[in-house]
Order: C-alpha cells, then structure tokens, then sequence
C-alpha cells in the first residue's frame, strides 16, 4: 500500500471515530478559515482516531492569537474559557465535545528552570516538530481533512516504534518530562522505543531534576493506570530515569528475594503490580485503575534494602523491611508531592502487606481475625488485592495451599462482619459514658479506659452494655 492511500486509509477512520465530531470539527475549519486562520486538529486525539477510538477532548492548533481564537468562537460555541492564556490557549464546549485550541507554538526548558518558556510559532510545521513523539506529530487540516505527516507517524504508529519526531537528544534536553513521556506511551501502546531514544534517556537523566515533582508526580500517574504500565516502569529503570525520582525502585535489583524463587526483589515487585493489576477486576468489588493499590504494590517491598540480614545456610532474612518500608514510602511520597490521604492509604498497606502469613497454618482467632479488620480499616479489599498478588511462588501447591489459607480468612471475616459489624467496631461505651460510670472528669485517663474497652471489644467481641460496665469497673478498680 503506498503512503497515500496509508492516508487516505488512516483519513477515512479519523472520520469515522471522530463520529458527529467530524462535522463540528468541519465548521470550526469553516469559522477559523472565513477569519483568515489556519487550524488543525493536532496530536493525541487523531492519534486515538487513527486507532479507531472514539475521541470526543479535541486538541486543536492555530495561527490566530488567543484573543483572536475567543472571537472566532463567540457565537459558535457553547461555552468559551481561558485555558491557558499565557501559552496560548483557549477552550471551548459544544455538545458533547470538548475543544483546546493553543496558538502555534514552541517551549523548551532553560538549564535550570523548573518552568518551560514558551514563544508562539508561525507555521503548522513548526509547532509539530516541536511535539514529543511522531505518534503524537500528526495533524489534520479543517476544514478539509487532509492528513499532514511531516515525521511518519502513522508508519511508526503501524509498526508499533517509538521515536521523536528530531534528534531524542534535542528533543528530552528541551523537555525532560518527555522521558517519562516515553515510559507512558510505550506501555500504553505497547510500542517499541528506538535505540538513540534510549541512548538520549541514558545520557540525559539527570535533566529531569528541573521539572517540578507535580509534573513528574502527574506523568508518573498516567504511567501507572495504564493496562500495563510494566514495560514502561522498566525503561526508566534501564536508562536511570527512575534513580531521579523514586530511586528505592531500581535499588530493589540488588537484593535477592529471601525465598530465592525469584531473580530479584525488583522483578517480584513488577509481578506483584501486574498481578494486583489483574485482580482489580476480578476480585469484588471491582476497582480498576486503581492508583493507590498499583503504588502499594510497587513500593510494598522497598524497605528490604535497608532490613537484609545474611543468616546462615546461605539464607537472606528481611525482619521488619514493612515497617521500614512504609516509612520510607512515605518520605519518598510526600516529595513526589502525593496527598496526605494517598499517602497514608499506601503506607497503610505496605505496614500490613505481611500480617496474612502469621494466618498461614489457619490458627487465627476471632480476636486475630477481629484486629486485622479494625487495623485496615477502609483499605481491608485493597489490602485482600495486594495479599494475593504478593503471592509469587512458582510452587504450584504452595500457592495453593496460600490462596486457600488467604479464601478462608476473608470467609471468616464475612461470618464475624455478620454477628459482630466488624466494620464499624467500637467500644460498647462511648467517653460520655465512661465519664459517668467512673464518675470522673475529661481528661488522659477517659482515653486509656476508651483503649482498654477497645481492646476487650478485639479479643472477646461483643459483650452487652452490662457485662461492659462491669470489666470496667473492675479495670478501674486497679488502674486507679
């Protein structure tokens, strides 16, 4: 097939994924072009289109200046919002869709800035050589569709290669980001990265220290809620990325696992990510993607690093590396500027991802049973995910006998849920109520007797208001 009925071909499935967008996207040609401006459709939405899925966020790309771009629109559009004025963009709504249009442009990184400097270009050609990817270097022409592929990206896109559209060396020095970039769409598009684009990660690591932890958190982010964000989490490991940002995880690849059923605690980690990802819509309730327990997953081995002891036999112990490691994780998650709440999620779960295997010979009592419960709190499901998935044995019956030990534990939650409302486990008496029994003031000492009914509520479950008081009248008599 030649390379313009490759267009054609590729033009003619843009169409038909845009769907009534096509015809809004050939007013908006018509509008901009009766102004006198060019405008295209540009980037990651004919990407998607060529794919043939549905796009209905339209980037778009002009010559006409911001406010000229805001005239244009006014009367067309539903409504019309500053995006980014500064750089030059304007959006706007009809329908259902939703359209960004930017001024040509060009942006690049100085030495030591943590913030691009943007300059408006002149032409379509040269806003698309300045895109990350040829992938993402496409454009389609308004109003008359045609498809401008200065850089091969549709090649690229059918041969499934990941390159930039000029030297990767120019390319991440201007913007380090697209590194990470890179990592994104080779998972997401399960594309295979040319070598200088490796050599160019390799070489330029080290300029991702200029670009601010909340664009690298966010990219970072994106990598990890795709399908199968493995390959991608690798490159920035190989090329040294990764040592930028979150350097626990290619530390992982010194330590040998303590089972040694698997090559190296790194790759065990990747394996658990992969299988937690496959759980998520599997195992109830379905919860997919699901960031939180992809970064717990992850990160849920990282402090085995710091806890590895050589004993003897040739064995390798860990004592305590989830203590460890979630709070290492947690140092490392507030500088990649991650949420209190996210990070006491994943924290949580990483502190806990050991508990299951004291449950291992099934001898685990109520009170047992009742404390892993109160300790995972709202992370219980997700804590039940990440437990089998830490499940990488190539043992067959041992991984039996696991999945076994793990399904009974969770039905012993349910039957304990169902008498004793596990999930919302209190003490049968609240402070007010203390306060009056013992006749006492607020003060430390309604805490302590709050913990003590606490921790009678865990070991014997429910007692009844009478049999309550009674444990702690008794508490009291020798506590005061």
């Amino acid at each position: 097939m030649s390379t313009s009925e490759n267009k054609s071909t590729a033009s003619n499935r843009i169409l038909s994924a845009l769907g009534e967008g096509s015809l809004l996207l050939k007013e908006l040609g018509e509008l901009f072009t009766k102004n006198g401006y060019e405008i295209s459709l540009v980037g990651g939405p004919v990407r998607d289109a060529v794919l043939g899925k549905q796009v209905k966020d339209l980037d778009l790309t002009t010559n006409a200046k911001p406010a000229e771009i805001q005239k244009c629109l006014k009367g067309w559009a539903d409504s019309i919002w500053d995006v980014g004025i500064k750089f030059g963009t304007v959006g706007a709504k009809l329908k259902d869709y939703v359209f960004e249009i930017t001024t040509y442009r060009t942006e690049q990184y100085e030495d030591t800035s943590r913030k691009p400097s943007v300059e408006f270009g002149k032409t379509l050609e040269e806003d698309l050589a300045r895109r990350d990817f040829t992938i993402n270097a496409m454009a389609l022409r308004l109003p008359n569709f045609e498809l401008v592929d200065i850089y091969n990206g549709l090649t690229d896109l059918n041969n499934k290669i990941l390159r930039t559209p000029l030297d990767a060396q120019i390319s991440f020095s201007e913007d380090p980001l697209r590194m990470l970039r890179a990592a994104r769409f080779m998972s997401k598009l399960d594309l295979k990265p040319q070598a200088d684009l490796v050599e160019a990660m390799k070489s330029l690591a080290e300029r991702l220290k200029i670009v601010s932890m909340e664009r690298i958190n966010d990219e970072f982010n994106k990598l990890l809620l795709t399908d199968k964000p493995r390959p991608g989490i690798e490159l920035l490991v190989e090329t040294g990325v990764a040592e930028q940002f979150l350097p626990e995880l290619p530390a992982l690849k010194l330590e040998i696992d303590e089972h040694h059923h698997h090559k190296d605690v790194y790759q065990h980690s990747l394996t658990v990510l992969d299988q937690v990802i496959d759980l998520e819509n599997k195992h109830e309730p379905q919860i997919q993607p699901d960031l939180i327990l992809r970064l717990a997953a992850l990160l849920h081995d990282i402090g085995k690093p710091k806890t590895r002891k050589f004993e003897g036999d040739a064995r390798v112990s860990f004592h305590h590396h989830e203590v460890v490691g979630a709070r290492l994780a947690k140092k490392r998650l507030e500088k990649l500027r991650y949420s209190n709440e996210i990070i006491e999620q994943v924290c949580l779960l990483i502190e806990l991802h050991l508990r299951f295997h004291g449950y291992g010979d099934g001898k685990w009592t109520d009170s047992a049973v009742r404390r892993y419960v109160r300790d995972a709190d709202d992370e219980l499901i997700r804590l039940h995910k990440l437990t089998r998935a830490d499940c990488t044995t190539r043992n067959e019956a041992k991984a039996e006998k696991l999945r076994n030990a793990y399904n009974d534990l969770e039905e012993r939650i349910v039957e304990l849920s169902k008498a004793e409302e596990l999930n919302s486990m209190r003490p049968e008496l609240d402070g007010a109520e203390i306060m009056k029994i013992l006749d006492i003031k607020p003060g430390p000492v309604v805490g302590q007797a709050y913990q003590f009914l606490l921790d009678l509520r865990l070991d014997k479950g429910v007692l009844g208001i009478e049999k309550a008081t009674q444990e702690l009248k008794t508490w009291w008599a020798k506590n005061s």
